[in-house]
């Protein structure tokens, strides 16, 4: 039950910082006040707000309480491997995915030197936060590695499949990323609201036995995404 209630608690502060009642920059009511408004103990606020503070809601400086940080930009982690819905419910923003295109291909060219076989599933998805499309998705999957995807399961998650009912181990990914002129697709596809240009992430996706099973290229709207990673000095 305690769990249910800082989780509760947690998604009404998500709200309110939304619609701006707490804008970037001021500071959340106390623990003490937090704890009479929802009439809880200390340590279901402070798991509620520990849990703000994970998703990058606010920072906790000592002796001031809790800021409400700006919320214009998502923080994309480079190096990890996390799933549009995994993003989206870790922020606990509204989402949406938009199958575009399912099928199968045939490819002779420069996927098929990439991933090894030529057979292939070809998703085209666009990814909708707070009823914008901010993310054009376009995945090809290797047909023998996947031999069945269909319309629900590419509106929810591929990955999730994969892992819990496919049995699969999804384990690294080699990515580059660029900034380039968005295209008609793009245009067509995307809220760009004016903007020339996208971040595209280019990533060959690999199972736990080092085998290539995936070619996603994913299109981000520039205003909306922090990319971010871990970096450690070595001598």
């Amino acid at each position: 039950m305690k769990n249910n209630k800082y989780q509760a608690i947690y998604q009404q502060l998500v709200m309110k910082i939304e619609k701006q009642d707490f804008v970037a920059g001021s500071k959340l009511p106390s623990e003490h006040d937090l704890m009479e408004l929802f009439d809880t103990s200390r340590e279901t606020v402070r798991k509620a707000l520990n849990q703000l503070a994970q998703n990058g809601y606010i920072q906790k400086v000592r002796g001031k309480g809790s800021i409400v940080l700006a919320r214009d930009k998502f923080d994309f982690p480079i190096s990890g491997l996390v799933s549009f819905k995994e993003l989206a419910e870790k922020m606990g923003r509204p989402w949406q995915t938009v199958v575009h295109e399912l099928e199968s291909v045939v490819d002779s060219s420069d996927l098929e030197s990439k991933l090894g076989e030529s057979e292939l599933w070809k998703v085209v998805r666009s990814r909708r936060v707070d009823d914008e499309s901010i993310i054009l998705d376009k995945d090809y999957f290797i047909k023998s590695q996947v031999p069945y995807l269909d319309q629900d399961i590419c509106k929810n998650s591929i990955y999730n499949y994969l892992e819990s009912e496919q049995g699969l181990q999804i384990a690294f990914a080699d990515k580059e990323v660029t900034v380039e002129e968005a295209t008609d697709e793009d245009r067509q596809l995307l809220d760009l609201n004016g903007l020339t240009h996208v971040v595209v992430v280019k990533s060959i996706v690999h199972l736990d036995d080092a085998s290539p099973f995936q070619y996603t290229e994913s299109r981000h709207r520039l205003d909306k995404f922090r990319f971010v990673d871990f970096a450690r000095r070595m001598k």
